[in-house]
């Protein structure tokens, strides 16, 4: 997805500045939308699209304050392999982010919706997660409040992923990745994942991306209908435009 991962000074004197000058640096209401393809849509490692290509859409609201509300959509194909109808992922999540010191955090509500899926167990997803940010590096937590991703008895699931993000310079950035699920009371289903993107920003809002992803999870529960192993290694490509 499931995924990834989220100033200007002013100097002038007092008979000069004028507060427009410092709001139209910063505004305090921003909205964002994007467009996505990519060559598969891995989520944590593991393909949500059938190991094929997908889709999405998506729109970003924030305040100068650090609050920000969103929501995002993707086509997926696990649903119908496991039997069930929905042949989208709708996400929608809200949070703040700040920072205290040479720290940033955020802070945040996730909800994975997948309608009219019509599996025995509900693939519906909240999860709360919180994220520390020094310089380049990410570590980030996030916890199921509810089953996690259609799996039985899994209330209390965790993903724990570190990441960081490393700008090359000409709008070229290098991020490694590595994460790891934790099923509860389903231990064989947990696993490592860990990713290498290359991206490069083409400016005017359009930006695309090269990875190498994989996981070590069992090749005989992530198989799509016909056998093939979906955190198998590989690469997957993609291209954004946000506006």
């Amino acid at each position: 997805m499931a995924a990834g991962l989220l100033g200007a000074s002013l100097g002038a004197s007092a008979q000069t500045a004028e507060p427009s000058t410092a709001a139209a640096a910063k505004p305090e209401h921003s909205l964002s939308f994007n467009l996505g393809a990519v060559s598969d849509y891995r989520y944590r490692g593991i393909s949500q699209s059938r190991l094929d290509p997908a889709i999405s859409a998506g729109a970003d609201y924030s305040h100068a304050s650090g609050l920000y509300l969103g929501t995002w959509l993707s086509s997926i194909r696990w649903i119908k392999d496991g039997g069930g109808d929905a042949p989208m992922e709708w996400d929608v999540y809200g949070g703040y982010k700040g920072s205290a010191g040479p720290l940033g955090y955020d802070v945040g509500l996730l909800r994975y919706q997948y309608p009219s899926a019509r599996l025995a167990v509900s693939p519906n997803t909240t999860e709360i997660y919180g994220a520390l940010t020094y310089e380049m590096v990410t570590l980030k937590y996030s916890h199921a409040l509810t089953n996690l991703f259609g799996v039985a008895d899994s209330k209390g699931s965790g993903y724990l992923d570190l990441s960081a993000n490393l700008d090359l310079g000409e709008g070229w950035s290098v991020v490694p990745h590595v994460g790891r699920q934790g099923v509860r009371h389903n231990g064989a289903l947990a696993y490592t994942d860990y990713a290498l993107t290359l991206n490069k920003d083409f400016g005017n809002g359009l930006s695309a991306s090269a990875a190498v992803v994989g996981t070590n999870a069992d090749k005989a529960l992530y198989v799509t209908p016909s056998g093939r192993f979906t955190g198998r290694t590989a690469l997957v490509l993609g291209i954004k435009y946000s506006f």
